[in-house]
């Protein structure tokens, strides 16, 4: 994936923006314009059973969400990485984990153990949306968290070592 943000085409029935400072164009979210965000970023989406959008990458799913009425709703960047993790890995998640929130702004990656006993990350960014917010801000901050999700996921796999998993070795009976 390789977007500008300054370069992504003016969103339908919004304002045109300005370059930056005071005089950015303010815009009310809705779903529909985070779609149209979504489809010029060549990303893939549904929409799920709970009406929140999710874009699938192979390990992980991100959903673009909204939360909360009037001032205080909140427009929210989740992704629920597949990769289950045993119970006992759990302190070793939480001091990984930890070492990725305090290096880096987002997104903010916390544990949920579920109950048959795995456990699972999950990474969030969110954004206070209700009073509107600027267009150039939405695009890049939406943009910027897409591309963290995707990071964390290589960054974690090189962290915990679980590359070496995921790379074919020697067959049995090679000469190796």
């Amino acid at each position: 994936m390789s977007i500008d943000p300054p370069s992504i085409p003016h969103l339908e029935g919004q304002p045109e923006p300005h370059p930056s400072g005071p005089s950015e164009a303010v815009v009310l979210l809705d779903q529909d314009l985070v779609k149209q965000l979504l489809e010029q970023m060549e990303l893939k989406f549904v929409v799920d059973e709970e009406g929140d959008l999710a874009a699938p990458w192979d390990q992980f799913r991100t959903y673009f969400m909204f939360r909360g009425e009037g001032d205080q709703r909140i427009y929210a960047v989740r992704t629920f990485y597949d990769r289950p993790y045993n119970i006992d890995d759990k302190p070793r998640l939480h001091e990984t984990i930890d070492d990725w929130n305090r290096r880096t702004l987002w997104p903010k990656i916390y544990t949920h153990t579920h109950d048959d006993g795995s456990v699972r990350l999950i990474g969030e960014a969110q954004m206070l949306v209700g009073g509107g917010v600027g267009l150039e801000h939405f695009v890049s901050s939406t943009v910027s968290w897409v591309r963290a999700s995707i990071e964390f996921d290589k960054w974690v796999i090189e962290a915990l070592g679980l590359d070496k998993d995921l790379e074919p070795g020697p067959e049995e009976g090679d000469d190796e």
